[in-house]
């Protein structure tokens, strides 16, 4: 009797799979229909993108944070504790710090108003590569005027973009990684201008180690200024001479740093101006296009058809 069951069900489904070729054939050309639609409107839209071009750095960490007071602490361990002084050692990596605010919102911030790089980031939404000008969006900037035309969310004053607005913007167009085998970190901004592309990572290159070298300095200079107050206060002869050797170290890792340009990263390779498009990908914008209007066109006609089924079974049974 299970048996029976089983074939029953096995019965069913093929008739109710025939039922669906069935359909689908009969319905073709309204499938077909939508396909071709779905597949002309991703093309129009993949040909209406602008074409973006990819400048990448690589780059090497240069250092350790070995010049900060608890490395150096930690070097004269032994000095300390003949003083009576508990310290704790450890270091941290300049690289990873150094990631971290390459993509945080103050840094970009800061760069794109030092390089006065707003309406590129902002405004811009293609390239002329006849004349090598960008083209910028009319409805938020003015190029001829150089006027902001951005609306406002809370009232309908046009101004510039916020400050949030741009780091999202120049967000989109940074991509940084590191290689968690070889230590190596690679840097990459897409751009619609392959030129600017390049211009605007070297610049970023630059900032940052620019910023960690300054970050650098100043610690070690606080650090110098705490211990050259500690000192004032003792009169223990062992623990002025433990400041005494630190302050030392400091001053020497202050002048590495401000002698060191490449502070945070070395580069191994650099930017070039890239001659191929890295996006879009209109291939597969077309093929996902498509297949999801072959998809939903398939969907459509099987939800209609048991529409339909579900209203002649009650009229039928009724009849």
């Amino acid at each position: 009797m299970g048996g029976d069951i089983k074939r029953n069900q096995h019965i069913e489904s093929e008739l109710d799979l025939r039922e669906i070729i069935t359909i689908l054939w009969s319905e073709k050309i309204t499938i077909i229909t939508i396909t071709l639609i779905f597949s002309i409107c991703s093309v129009l839209y993949a040909v209406s993108l602008p074409n973006q071009y990819r400048a990448t750095a690589l780059l090497a960490p240069a250092q350790q944070d070995a010049g900060g007071l608890s490395g150096m602490l930690g070097q004269l361990g032994g000095l300390a504790s003949l003083a009576g002084v508990s310290i704790g050692s450890g270091k941290s990596s300049e690289s990873m710090v150094a990631q971290k605010i390459m993509k945080s919102w103050n840094f970009i911030d800061s760069f794109i108003e030092k390089n006065k790089l707003a309406a590129e980031v902002y405004a811009a939404e293609g390239w002329r590569k006849s004349s090598n000008t960008l083209i910028f969006d009319d409805d938020i900037y003015d190029s001829t005027k150089l006027v902001w035309l951005v609306a406002s969310g809370e009232t309908d004053d046009k101004g510039p973009p916020t400050s949030w607005q741009l780091y999202k913007k120049f967000d989109e167009h940074l991509v940084i990684s590191e290689d968690s085998v070889t230590g190596l970190v690679t840097v990459s901004i897409d751009f619609y201008s392959p030129e600017l592309a390049k211009n605007w990572l070297d610049l970023f290159v630059k900032a940052i180690n620019l910023h960690m070298q300054k970050r650098q300095v100043e610690k070690v200079s606080t650090n110098i200024e705490y211990l050259e107050d500690q000192i004032n206060k003792t009169s223990i002869a062992e623990m002025r001479g433990v400041f005494y050797t630190i302050i030392e170290e400091q001053i020497k890792s202050k002048m590495l740093a401000e002698a060191s340009p490449e502070y945070a990263f070395v580069t191994v390779s650099p930017s070039m101006i890239p001659e191929k498009k890295s996006g879009p990908k209109r291939a597969m914008i077309c093929s996902v296009g498509t297949l999801l209007g072959a998809m939903l066109s398939i969907l459509m006609v099987i939800t209609r058809y048991s529409y339909r089924e579900s209203n002649l079974r009650p009229q039928l049974r009724k009849d």
